[in-house]
């Protein structure tokens, strides 16, 4: 038996997160993770050449102040997102048409996080549902709406529910886009940097796969090794939190709770090429679809960084139920879909292409999905709470329960260092 202040399960930014806050406030505390590797839905590959690139979550902006630094701390430079250029709309659509659209979608989402969530009129809508109700609204708006749901928060707006989006949005407060940069190294590596300081206290390939927990704490099983603790930090995606084992069973509330949740379905593809050919042509490489839904490209370039070769590309992700449909079909049908697109959208040198990374996330052993999970009982009155508050020596810190951006990385540091501070004050009492 391995006994430990502190036991935090999951090894993703929330994970990793409330570790090392725990570690600097001087508690005994160890470090459980599923995988052989960290970082949970942030991960990183090699292309041929050996230049690395992220798979997973991946992008960041200046407004996100605890990822950025973090980034510094650990000397990770950021790149600049290339964003000169026009967009590229599919099918085609005039610019000035393309940009009315968007500047009406924006305008909806400022309404959208104005709105009361606890408003009983919400309860029981979908997304969907929603804008269904919305008098005069534009129709291209409307669907140009449903469309960057379904790419955001990989489900389909006829499933998600449009409280708990009204609610997340609200804590979303970025100025700057979401994507307005990532790290030259890759997101991963920083994730590598945050564990390499927990030294043997991290411990890889140890999937939990029950929890005995009563009032003086709880008793973690891996299979092969047994851990107590006077606390556990349960810092797995909801959806991945239910799958555990729990004695005794928990409460209603947080079963009930769990039952609210459902994983994202997502594909992220780089596409890399020799130059970025569509800057000559005056592109800035985002390219949005109306259809098929829920694909969207961008540069995703790295070039100009001391010490690394220049790499060019677009990341592309295909999200929602067009991903879910995509699941498990012959990757050379997937290849071939993804040139015809690109080809279609910015000309024949998009079908140049060098090399070819293929992530799908759709239910991911570990994860569930990606690359958060969503709300998808609109019945469900504030299915966070429960889950924030545990039960007993547990607590739930996955990066959807953050106060501040929810299913992002930033929302993963804040959730993780928020649940490390209040296990220290349990442990205080």
């Amino acid at each position: 038996m391995s006994r430990h202040d502190v036991i935090v399960i999951g090894a993703g930014f929330s994970g990793l997160s409330a570790a090392t806050e725990l570690m600097a406030q001087g508690l005994d505390v160890i470090l459980l993770e599923a995988r052989d590797r960290v970082g949970g839905r942030v991960e990183s590959k090699l292309l041929a050449d050996g230049a690395r690139i992220d798979t997973g979550g991946q992008f960041l902006c200046r407004d996100m102040v605890e990822l950025n630094a973090l980034a510094r701390a650990h000397g990770r430079a950021v790149t600049w997102a290339y964003v000169e250029g026009d967009e590229v709309f599919q099918p085609p659509i005039s610019l000035t048409r393309g940009y009315e659209i968007w500047e009406g979608v924006e305008a909806l989402r400022e309404h959208i996080i104005r709105l009361d969530p606890t408003d009983p009129a919400l309860k029981g809508l979908t997304v969907s549902q929603w804008i269904a109700r919305q008098p005069g609204l534009d129709q291209d708006v409307a669907s140009a709406f449903l469309r960057l749901i379904e790419g955001l928060w990989c489900r389909s707006p006829d499933e998600v529910s449009f409280a708990w989006l009204a609610s997340t949005d609200s804590r979303i407060t970025n100025e700057y886009s979401e994507m307005e940069s990532f790290l030259a190294t890759t997101m991963h590596a920083l994730a590598e940097d945050v564990a390499a300081t927990l030294g043997t206290r991290l411990k890889l390939s140890s999937p939990v796969k029950s929890i005995a927990h009563g009032p003086d704490g709880a008793t973690v099983h891996t299979g092969d090794t047994t851990y107590e603790a006077r606390r556990v930090i349960v810092s797995v995606p909801p959806v991945m939190a239910s799958r555990i084992t729990y004695d005794p069973p928990l409460p209603a509330p947080i079963t009930n709770a769990f039952a609210a949740w459902g994983t994202g379905h997502c594909i992220k593809i780089f596409i890399r090429y020799a130059t970025p050919f569509w800057r000559a042509r005056g592109f800035s490489g985002t390219v949005m679809w109306s259809a098929p839904q829920g694909l969207y490209a961008c540069d995703a370039s790295r070039e100009g960084n001391g010490g690394l070769a220049d790499l060019f590309g677009l990341v592309m992700f295909i999200g929602g139920s067009f991903a879910k449909s995509w699941h498990g079909r012959p990757q050379s049908e997937l290849e071939t879909f993804i040139r015809t697109q690109l080809v279609t959208a910015l000309g024949e040198e998009a079908g140049n292409i060098i090399e070819l990374s293929i992530r799908d996330w759709t239910d991911d052993t570990w994860s569930g999905g990606a690359y958060s999970d969503d709300v998808i009982d609109p019945n469900a009155a504030d299915p966070e709470a429960p889950l924030r508050l545990g039960h007993g020596p547990l607590r739930f810190a996955s990066s959807e329960l953050s106060p501040s951006y929810p299913g992002y990385i930033e929302g993963a540091i804040v959730m993780g260092r928020f649940a490390a501070r209040e296990a220290v004050q349990d442990l205080a009492r």
